[in-house]
């Protein structure tokens, strides 16, 4: 190692370390201390990760792994208590969860308990029917992101679609996403819309038309279920959907995904977000014995 290569590394060095505060000289002269003592007592190579510079805002859940910052750690039954809900909001720290998702009412508590934390915090709107009217809608919506609500998984208003009232759907999903779109001051405030379109109950070709309208009104995610209608996610839905919406938009499969198979098989048929209150079986490969 000649003097040139050692300066160069002595710099990278401190641009890796200071974290943007000056680099004081004794600390330079402490580096170079330390290169010389290795290279006089016979290294000719020195072993040391320089890049990737430092990165703020570093979390253990960048570790993580992957099919947990995937899931949705869920508990959405009309018995859920407050201790259920930090229970839940426990797991989804430990376990590094995408989010918990869980009734509006329970928002401010979840999004206490995580403050801090990279789990985000997911509620529902106009759940689980969707037949509340549009502005119900974007209220329930705007109350909860002022709460602390950071994503919002609307229910698709499948009687309308039904109807054939598809303007009106469109509408309603439109007036929720506004409600978040509003939210967002910055990078680091944006709220995600994810619509539920209740595939149980729609044809193959409600479901095709659902999806579109979802984007076309701007939402970031299509969804399968609410988890208390007559059916669940299926394989064959999220292939359909991730074929209507293509490439870009999320696709969230929930309703039924009970294992670490469940989950696999939805990711690989276009799913890019799973909703379970089976979770933490999930992530550590055992069957879960919860029925949402």
């Amino acid at each position: 190692m000649n003097q040139q290569e050692k300066i160069d590394l002595i710099t990278r060095l401190e641009e890796r370390y200071s974290r943007g505060r000056p680099i004081v000289e004794e600390r330079g002269d402490f580096v170079e201390q330390a290169l010389d003592a290795m290279v006089n007592a016979g290294a000719s190579r020195i072993g040391i990760s320089i890049q990737p510079p430092f990165r703020p805002g570093f979390s253990a859940c960048d570790l993580a792994p992957p099919l947990a910052r995937l899931i949705d750690h869920t508990a959405l039954k009309p018995d859920t208590t407050e201790s259920t809900i930090r229970e839940l909001s426990e797991e989804a720290r430990k376990y590094c969860f995408a989010s918990v998702c869980i009734n509006p009412c329970y928002v401010r508590l979840a999004a206490e308990l995580l403050r801090g934390s990279p789990v985000a915090v997911c509620t529902v709107i106009g759940f689980p029917l969707g037949a509340t009217s549009t502005p119900v809608k974007a209220r329930e919506a705007e109350l909860a992101i002022r709460d602390g609500a950071t994503e919002v998984d609307m229910v698709l208003n499948v009687g309308m679609l039904k109807s054939g009232r598809f303007e009106y759907v469109e509408a309603d999903i439109r007036a929720v996403v506004a409600e978040s779109r509003a939210a967002m001051s910055g990078p680091d405030r944006s709220v995600i819309t994810k619509v539920i379109l209740e595939t149980a109950l729609l044809t193959d070709e409600e479901k095709v038309i659902a999806s579109v309208l979802a984007q076309n009104a701007g939402a970031d995610f299509v969804k399968t279920s609410t988890g208390f209608s007559t059916g669940g996610a299926t394989a064959a839905d999220i292939a359909l959907m991730r074929k209507s919406v293509g490439p870009d938009m999320g696709i969230k499969a929930s309703g039924g995904v009970r294992t670490r198979e469940d989950a696999e098989t939805m990711i690989a048929h276009g799913a890019t977000r799973i909703g379970a209150s089976a979770s933490v079986a999930i992530v550590q490969g055992t069957n879960g014995s919860s029925d949402y």
